[in-house]
């Protein structure tokens, strides 16, 4: 895998990182994973080359006994140079452990705190503002309380790089009103690519643009005649050529696909060596 992406200009990625969210659990409700299973998968991650792992406070089993963050501090610390770790903030586990958004700016301290704190760092180096629920919130729903919170944190030095997820192009447009904006993650892949305007300004400012569900999530078939295709003409499987195609899709995309299997793991690592061809990338249109 190239180191072919700057994030914030200022930090080298490889272009497929990793996601931790299922690490505690296989579904974002669902029982406990092992969690010495979910450090060697990380351990793993980057003995593979991977240098960007994307969490969260709010990655938790269930029953919230394991957590995502506690096990990339576990399994890593002290990071090694060149590791970028991004968090969210914006939502939180309620009682009954289910997930709920909020617009409240005055929680978004506490959050990057518990980051801080779980992950064992003094600085973060990119965390997102997660608005809206599944889908985004309305255009018309201003974030720029919320950003201005995050942006005084980044002045106090706790946090190095902000980004957006979830949002419209209007909301990104508010933000950079406000501090630069380093990465921006929608919900884009193979499979819905309706997300084109806000990745159009992320390419047109240099943005990094990073989906949630690159492999669909389990809301989506990835298996289309035309995936299958190409494939097969690599000798690669359908989630690899997805993968494949999210990066060729725009020089500002980056795919973190997430995993709680060390066999996974391997399998999305190496679609960062499929170069598509012209013919591919006809197919697959």
């Amino acid at each position: 895998m190239a180191n072919d992406f700057r994030l914030g200009g200022d930090l080298p990625l490889n272009r497929i990182g990793f996601g931790a969210m299922r690490l505690p659990t296989d579904s974002f409700f669902g029982p406990a994973r092992d969690p010495g299973t979910g450090r060697a998968v990380l351990r793993r991650a980057v003995e593979l080359g991977v240098d960007h792992i994307d969490t969260a406070a709010f990655y938790t089993s269930g029953d919230s006994t394991v957590r995502a963050n506690t096990l990339i501090r576990e399994a890593l610390h002290p990071y090694p140079a060149g590791l970028v770790v991004a968090t969210k903030v914006g939502p939180a586990r309620t009682p009954d452990g289910g997930l709920a958004a909020t617009t409240d700016p005055t929680v978004l301290r506490p959050m990057v705190e518990e980051n801080l704190e779980t992950l064992g760092v003094d600085r973060l180096d990119l965390v997102y503002l997660r608005i809206g629920g599944i889908l985004p919130p309305p255009h018309d729903e201003s974030v720029a309380e919320r950003f201005e919170v995050l942006a005084a944190l980044r002045e106090e030095g706790l946090i190095r790089h902000l980004g957006l997820s979830n949002v419209h192009a209007g909301h990104l447009a508010e933000a950079r009103t406000i501090a630069p904006v380093a990465a921006v993650q929608n919900h884009f892949h193979a499979a819905k690519r309706d997300d084109t305007e806000v990745l159009a300004a992320c390419e047109d400012a240099g943005i990094a643009y990073v989906p949630f569900f690159p492999l669909g999530g389990g809301l989506s078939d990835l298996t289309g005649d035309r995936l299958v295709k190409v494939a097969e003409r690599h000798g690669a499987t359908v989630r690899q050529i997805a993968l494949a195609w999210l990066l060729a899709s725009s020089p500002v995309a980056l795919a973190i696909p997430g995993t709680g299997s060390l066999a996974h793991l391997e399998e999305n690592t190496a679609a960062g060596s499929i170069a598509l061809t012209p013919g591919d990338l006809s197919d697959l249109s």
